[in-house]
């Protein structure tokens, strides 16, 4: 009988969390998944900002993926709403839990339509509109001000002339975007301070292209909760679109656009769920969300001499890579100054 064979996929290495993702195709040629989960304090050389967490409510909690898809009360609360998870075999270990997952067939969200992306928000919104009450003993709490906190990059050379005049920068990002990410910083503990006073729900809290595909029937399955959690109304759309720029799976020449379509869908959605808030609390949710980027445009100045540069651990072009960002960059300044204008 011959050997499986073993398809290394992409993931973050980083994390302390994630040993592997493979995929793992049987001498039957039937394939599955499978990904490794490490049990907190087993990979000592992890850096700092992604060490795993043996605390359930802690944003980086090894164990959380595990615990999600045995929790029947999640599967349960996105029947009907158009989204999916993949059936799932848990296999504990001494060095931690083997995931062994469905290979989901269908569109990969790299290859989403503006349909495919509308259907996701609509789906994002029915879901978020019926909170699982009494939270998931695994749900993170308080993982936008954790995580945003927590990254590199020194926000000081914000105010640094000389970072600003780099060729990268200088001739690719727009020119008032400087003054924009200043405010953006002057404000982040406001903005901080406004997603946790929000309506909650239990969200993704890494929902982009590359943890999405739709099944041929429609419905818009949801990989890698590793983060999942207690979030703010908006927050999962807030991280979903301007993501999909940033490691260029859609082109920042139409982020107006993809927003222009996934917002009102999402909007639909709650409404179509039973949700009752207000607009102006889910659009607040979605644009003041910009601030988990606070530490983004700083490192990327830090960055900006070394000689490679990579879009989620894969190589980029990288003045085509810095062009992209430095446009959705500018896109979140706006979401700042009306986040701001909507908290009042």
């Amino acid at each position: 009988m011959a050997s499986p064979q073993h398809e290394t996929l992409r993931f973050n290495p980083d994390n302390a969390t994630t040993g592997t993702v493979e995929r793992v195709r049987a001498s039957d040629g039937s394939t599955r998944v499978h990904k490794q989960l490490r049990r907190a304090g087993t990979v000592p050389t992890a850096p700092a900002h992604w060490a795993a967490s043996t605390a359930p409510g802690d944003w980086n909690y090894w164990a959380r993926e595990a615990e999600v898809y045995t929790d029947p009360r999640l599967r349960a609360s996105l029947s009907g709403t158009g989204l999916d998870l993949p059936a799932a075999e848990v296999q504990p270990d001494a060095q931690g839990t083997h995931l062994w997952l469905e290979d989901v067939h269908g569109t990969v969200g790299a290859d989403f339509t503006l349909a495919d992306h509308i259907a996701t928000a609509v789906g994002l919104g029915r879901w978020q509109a019926r909170p699982l009450r009494p939270a998931p003993a695994w749900a993170s709490r308080g993982f936008l001000r954790a995580y945003s906190t927590s990254r590199p990059g020194d926000v000081a050379l914000v105010e640094d002339d000389a970072a600003w005049t780099q060729s990268l920068i200088a001739g690719t990002w727009p020119v008032d975007l400087r003054a924009g990410w200043a405010r953006l910083l002057t404000h982040r503990e406001d903005l901080l301070d406004v997603m946790e006073a929000l309506p909650r729900a239990l969200c993704h809290l890494d929902a982009w292209v590359s943890n999405v595909i739709r099944r041929p029937s429609g419905e818009v399955v949801l990989l890698d909760w590793a983060f999942a959690g207690d979030g703010a109304v908006g927050e999962d759309l807030g991280n979903y679109l301007p993501d999909a720029v940033f490691d260029l799976f859609w082109p920042a020449e139409r982020l107006a656009e993809l927003e222009a379509a996934c917002w009102p869908a999402y909007l639909d959605g709650l409404r179509g769920g039973g949700w009752d808030g207000t607009e102006r609390e889910a659009r607040l949710g979605m644009v003041a969300s910009c601030v988990k980027y606070t530490w983004l445009l700083p490192l990327l100045l830090q960055r900006a001499t070394d000689t490679e540069h990579d879009a989620y651990h894969q190589r980029a072009d990288t003045e085509h890579l810095y062009r992209q960002r430095g446009a959705a960059l500018a896109h979140l300044v706006g979401w700042c100054d009306e986040a701001l204008d909507l908290a009042g």
